[in-house]
């Protein structure tokens, strides 16, 4: 749906670009989501951590990607999950107060919502079909064919957590020649290069 001027306008006013060190917290777990990132350039990530310190990896996000909570963002719940840069990144920031009047102004954004919501439901479907029913060779596999960038971005550690295997299970994995097969389903865009927020 194209915006107006005064639209663009609109949307440019309440915008912010902020910088993000590599590893610096955009959200803790626990803290409520008050803004939601679009990436301009780097890499963040989405992740909590279990009672042994383990790291559980639920997203991976690049470039032209709403990175952040999307639940505790639209509904102001205390976030599950921390929220960091894993490269030196650039965003744009909206905060939830901005974006909710926006959605009221803009038919455009609210659109967006509606499709990001739609994503959302979706990638969670679909990526617990995956751990499921997909062997941890073939979630590999499908995430190389899927979001190649993803190996090159991220750490092997970063990769086995998304994958819901060992470090040296992907270790194993990727040392043999193995090929994916076609019909292997694909992680949605939410799940890594995600549009949601």
């Amino acid at each position: 749906m194209p915006l107006t001027d005064r639209e663009i306008d609109l949307i440019k006013s309440v915008v912010v670009c902020r910088k993000l060190r590599r590893r610096q917290y955009f959200l803790y777990e626990g803290e409520v989501s008050k803004y939601s990132a679009f990436i301009i350039k780097g890499a963040m990530r989405q992740y909590s951590v279990n009672d042994k310190g383990m790291e559980h990896t639920v997203g991976l996000f690049l470039e032209t990607s709403w990175a952040g909570n999307r639940e505790s963002f639209m509904t102001g719940a205390p976030s599950l999950y921390f929220v960091d840069a894993w490269e030196d990144t650039e965003a744009l920031l909206i905060s939830r107060t901005d974006y909710l009047n926006l959605w009221m102004s803009i038919p455009a954004i609210v659109e967006m919502s509606r499709k990001l919501t739609d994503e959302y439901s979706f990638a969670l479907q679909k990526r617990l079909h995956s751990f499921i029913t997909l062997s941890s060779e073939e979630r590999y596999f499908n995430l190389e064919k899927t979001y190649p960038e993803f190996l090159q971005r991220f750490p092997q550690h970063i990769i086995a957590t998304y994958l819901g295997i060992s470090r040296e299970t992907l270790s194993r994995i990727r040392s043999h020649t193995l090929k994916p097969m076609e019909h292997y389903g694909t992680f949605p865009n939410y799940v890594g290069g995600s549009h949601a927020a």
